[in-house]
């Protein structure tokens, strides 16, 4: 049987398209509103005759009495798999259109989860926390990784994790995968508890935090202000992440380098891998060994992978284009849709290749390691009016270093300069607000008022001589709502599942706005 894993919180016309392409016959489910969703489509779905349900429910069969089927005819059917069977389809969340399906085979996973579980920095028993979806392969495949390493994995979801009782300090994890945007808000709670702090308390936070701008991985925080900023402030960060902690892999989008910084200076070893559905997915990753992992970077390849930089295209700088790869994780191809597998599946020299999207170059270290770099998506690289070429991911990633700043989309294609869509951190502008005597105002109220905007100026002309002219941002809109996957009233919000923008959306959500900035 081919497993077809979805989230939860996708609209009805995404199942209905989903389950009707891949001809599913049969849906497990869990509680909440998944059984009215998938009854409200399934006239669409000729081939669908069962629907499942993980917990006891009066109109569905539990899953259960599955486990009835005599042995032996388990048996017969587990011998006929081979490695190179289908294994999974795994439709993309995808920023624009359709998902397309990725299939993988049994030997696209496990060779990638041999290449990947020696990575980790864990022993047998040790706990592993897992709270991201399972429908995304970043999670599945570092499941599968962790039962091979024996290790003991605790479930739970991202709204039991903090505070005294949350599960954090309850299991006191070695090791967690996470996505970028959680270790933001982590570090934005860290960055507001301690403006709050006051006097010498105040002083030696922000001091210990300074301190952390020198940090390299293999240039740790040395000497007595390393021990002593140790003692009084990382330490009881170390304790609200349960206090056992040996490292973090963060993936599924591109982390902040100040984020993977300041954890990992704070003894929170926090490592970016980098990696897609079609690859299965691991491609590269920071290591936790000495002079293997380099800040800025995605890590080196994985040991039975080959990298090819596709410098074809005139945009890019020397050195730099297309990262594609080959191994035995790449894709059986996308289901029902050749056109798009040729794409992206080229044989060159008689070898197929994935083209993953991301332009990446290579850089070597001191030691002669060499380092993946992923500088943007080839889809996301956009050109101003004047001509040139602007990539947002690393203008998007530097300015959410700063707490000020949930969210943030560069602008301009085919405009005469840069802008930006920035939402601000509900908690930090609040408690900023009440410091300058503004607290009684409402939140949208405060979106607008001059003193705000001067702040978030004063951070774009604090931010923008880290980039060339043309990348930097003229103007800036500040949104009072949040960007979500999935909206309080059950509708498609404007991020992806994995929390990557849906850019499209963004735009056509701002479009009025946009266009002033323009005027």
């Amino acid at each position: 049987m081919i497993s077809i894993p979805l989230y939860p919180t996708i609209s009805s016309r995404e199942y209905a398209y989903i389950l009707k392409e891949a001809e599913v016959m049969a849906v497990f489910m869990g509680p909440g509103d998944l059984y009215q969703k998938i009854s409200a489509i399934r006239e669409e779905v000729p081939t669908l005759k069962h629907l499942i349900g993980f917990e006891n429910q009066d109109d569905l069969p539990n899953w259960s009495a599955l486990f009835k089927a005599p042995s032996a005819a388990l048996q017969t059917v587990r011998e006929k798999v081979r490695p190179e069977d289908l294994f999974t389809i795994i439709y993309t969340s995808g920023t624009t259109g359709n998902p397309k399906g990725v299939m993988l085979s049994h030997h696209n996973v496990m060779s990638n989860i041999g290449a990947i579980q020696s990575v980790f920095p864990t022993d047998s028993g040790d706990r592993v926390l897992s709270f991201l979806p399972l429908a995304h392969v970043f999670e599945r495949a570092a499941s599968f990784a962790f039962i091979m390493k024996s290790l003991s994995i605790h479930y739970t979801g991202l709204d039991n994790l903090g505070g005294e009782d949350g599960d954090l300090r309850a299991v006191k994890p070695h090791f967690f995968t996470c996505v970028p945007r959680l270790l933001e808000k982590v570090y934005e709670k860290i960055y507001d508890r301690g403006s709050q702090l006051q006097g010498l308390k105040h002083r030696l936070f922000f001091w210990a935090l300074d301190l952390t701008k020198t940090f390299g991985y293999d240039e740790p925080l040395g000497g007595w202000k390393g021990w002593l900023a140790d003692r009084l402030i990382f330490v009881k960060w170390r304790e609200a992440l349960g206090g056992q902690i040996k490292g973090i892999v963060t993936g599924a989008a591109p982390c902040p380098f100040r984020i993977l910084q300041v954890f990992s200076a704070a003894g929170i070893p926090v490592r970016e891998a980098y990696g897609l559905t079609e690859a299965s997915p691991g491609i590269s990753i920071n290591r936790f060994e000495p002079f293997l992992a380099w800040l800025g970077t995605v890590g080196p390849v994985l040991d039975n992978i080959e990298l090819l930089i596709d410098e074809g295209d005139s945009q890019y700088h020397p050195g730099e284009g297309e990262v594609l790869i080959s191994g035995p994780n790449v894709m059986l191809g996308y289901y029902k849709n050749e056109e798009a597998s040729r794409q992206v599946l080229p044989v060159i020299d008689g070898k197929t290749w994935l083209r993953t999207g991301d332009i990446g170059t290579v850089v070597t270290s001191p030691k002669g390691d060499r380092f993946l770099k992923i500088t943007d998506r080839k889809k996301e690289l956009f050109k101003t009016s004047g001509g040139k070429y602007v990539a947002p991911a690393p203008i998007e990633s530097r300015f959410k270093e700063d707490p000020m700043i949930e969210q943030i989309m560069a602008i301009g294609d085919q405009r005469r300069y840069v802008s930006a869509i920035i939402v601000p951190s509900r908690e930090n502008l609040t408690h900023w607000a009440a410091k300058q005597g503004m607290g009684s105002l409402a939140f949208p109220d405060l979106i607008l008022d001059p003193r705000t905007k001067k702040l978030y100026a004063d951070i774009v002309d604090r931010i923008n001589p880290h980039f060339s002219r043309p990348e930097q941002i003229k103007q800036f809109i500040l949104c009072s709502d949040t960007w979500e996957p999935v909206k309080a009233d059950g509708s498609p919000g404007e991020l992806t599942p994995t929390l990557k923008l849906k850019r499209r959306v963004i735009l056509d959500k701002y479009h009025q706005q946009i266009e002033a900035l323009y005027v």
